[in-house]
């Protein structure tokens, strides 16, 4: 992997016509190391944020030991680069063929799950592998609510009275057990976690066995751009919301449970930028390299804010425009799909054109792992680049929230 100090040096040095990842292995160390030193218990890093082979080694080498998996791909990659990690399996709902590979095959011992039926595949295959039920440890997943970018329980956990059942039938038969929850990606209210806390401590007090563990899952929020027209959105910082978090753990009584959280965004969002190039400008229109079906999916939903930086081709020797204005630009993807265009408009000087650079920051959460290969179309070309993209100069442009006309 070519080595630059910043993603304007890598573009005007490679002139790429394909989309270029910018890693940065030193913010993602740092980023790791910051969240283990702040969160009282043990991290599980979530794959399905970034489960490329160079993150994983990268915060293996940061020194997480642990890993939230969820499918037979991630047991591999987590194994591949990372052989003494340990890893949990919590992913509620599961194939049976993969709890068996997960527990013979990995060694996994500890899976989530929210529903009775499967508890029942767990059993069948701890039974057929003459495993003792004392050995795993079943986290119980508890239906949440809170204030987040994602909301991550229409889909997942146990309402609170059947999560008592749910934690009384596995203790009974012999398993070890827990309480897990997530509270959604990219929290907005610190709050978040203290209603859900309230929740466990209910469902703890009513099922009346001992708990192995207690799961806060992620939702931890990764730093975006925002748009300097509009009032900066009053965002949780992690250090407030680890304050905040611990002073809730020892409200609600769960201060000496093992702790275990889940982060994904806000340990691998930043180490990542995105170079894309302008293939066409259409009047107000920018057709670039990479779109919604590639890095920028994650975008689409106008969730979040991304911060630009405008690199102008200097081989371009004439321009229209004055570059001292800032305007938006609709951007359109790369493929033939008339949906791949950004929900967001980019603010760019006037004078971006055909042939110009755009580096997108703080990417690294999702972009990679969301990416397709619809239309042929696959970025996976990637340098190494020593700054991190806030020092790498100016920030020209952001998506804003502000809508445009076509």
């Amino acid at each position: 992997m070519q080595t630059f100090r910043t993603a304007t040096e890598a573009a005007l040095a490679l002139r790429p016509d394909v989309p270029v990842y910018c890693f940065r292995p030193q913010v993602l160390m740092a980023d790791a190391r910051a969240f283990m030193d702040a969160f009282p218990g043990e991290t599980a890093y979530a794959v399905k944020t970034n489960g490329e082979p160079m993150v994983l080694e990268t915060l293996s080498k940061a020194g997480v030991t642990m890993f939230d998996v969820a499918s037979p791909g991630e047991f591999a990659a987590v194994r591949a680069v990372a052989p003494k990690a340990g890893m949990l399996y919590m992913h509620p709902i599961k194939a049976q063929s993969d709890i068996r590979l997960a527990l013979e095959t990995y060694g996994i011992r500890v899976l989530s799950l929210d529903h009775e039926d499967e508890v029942a595949k767990i059993l069948r295959i701890v039974r057929a592998l003459d495993l003792d039920p004392a050995t795993v440890t079943l986290f119980v997943r508890l239906q949440t609510k809170g204030q987040a970018a994602y909301e991550l329980s229409k889909k997942f956990g146990a309402a609170p009275a059947h999560a008592v059942e749910l934690l009384q039938r596995c203790h009974r038969i012999g398993f070890k057990v827990g309480i897990c929850f997530h509270v959604g990606s990219q929290i907005e209210d610190p709050e978040t976690y203290e209603r859900a806390l309230a929740s466990a401590d209910w469902v703890r007090n009513r099922a009346d066995v001992p708990l192995a563990g207690l799961d806060v899952g992620g939702g931890f929020p990764a730093e975006y751009g925002h748009d300097p027209r509009r009032k900066k959105p009053q965002m949780p910082g992690l250090g407030q919301i680890m304050s905040r978090l611990r002073s809730d753990l020892t409200e609600w009584g769960f201060s000496d449970v093992p702790l275990v959280a889940e982060p994904g965004r806000v340990v691998v969002a930043r180490a990542f930028s995105l170079i894309v190039r302008v293939l066409l400008r259409k009047g107000r229109r920018l057709y670039i390299n990479d779109g919604i079906w590639a890095s920028l999916s994650d975008s689409w939903t106008g969730k979040i804010t991304l911060p630009a930086r405008f690199i102008p081709d200097p081989a371009r020797t004439t321009r229209n425009g004055d570059p001292n204005t800032v305007g938006a630009f609709r951007v359109c993807g790369a493929t033939c799909d008339s949906v791949d265009i950004l929900s967001r408009p980019f603010w760019l000087p006037e004078t971006v054109d055909t042939g110009d650079w755009i580096e997108i920051g703080h990417i690294g959460a999702y972009s990679l792992s969301l990416r397709t290969r619809f239309n042929g179309f696959y970025p996976d070309t990637f340098v190494e680049v020593t700054t991190p993209f806030d020092e790498g100069g100016d920030v020209q442009g952001f998506a804003s929230l502000e809508t445009m006309a076509d």
